[in-house]
């Protein structure tokens, strides 16, 4: 592989992206950080009693548990559906009948989406 002095480049300023967001996002949280620590020192001097709560708020990683199914279902879906199109196009003629391949996951996908709507709560 020969590799040309765009490519480096490409890669310096992809890593000097990285380190430069993580960078700036280090400074941003230790400006909150001091500010915070000011005020609670301004209220101590003044002998007003603050609450304690942590520095950084509470995240929930999880996502909503509604979402995630359409969401895989869309997904394996139009994947599955765009493979299928490229290998019909694509193909030899000896392997000619391998575009449909990707179908199971094309059936995974709308019977998903299926899933999703028929559990769902009818709205009355």
């Amino acid at each position: 592989m020969n590799y040309t002095i765009g490519d480096g480049m490409v890669a310096l300023a992809l890593a000097g992206g990285i380190v430069g967001y993580l960078y700036l996002r280090h400074k941003t949280r230790q400006k909150r950080i001091d500010i915070i620590h000011e005020e609670r020192m301004a209220a101590m001097e003044k002998g007003i009693p603050l609450p304690e709560f942590p520095l950084e708020p509470a995240r929930d990683p999880r996502p909503d548990p509604d979402n995630v199914i359409p969401i895989l279902g869309t997904v394996l879906s139009s994947l599955s559906v765009g493979a299928m199109i490229v290998l019909y196009l694509n193909l030899p003629a000896p392997s000619d009948n391998m575009w449909i391949s990707p179908l199971p996951f094309a059936f995974l996908g709308v019977g998903l989406i299926a899933f999703h709507f028929l559990k769902r709560a009818p709205e009355r």
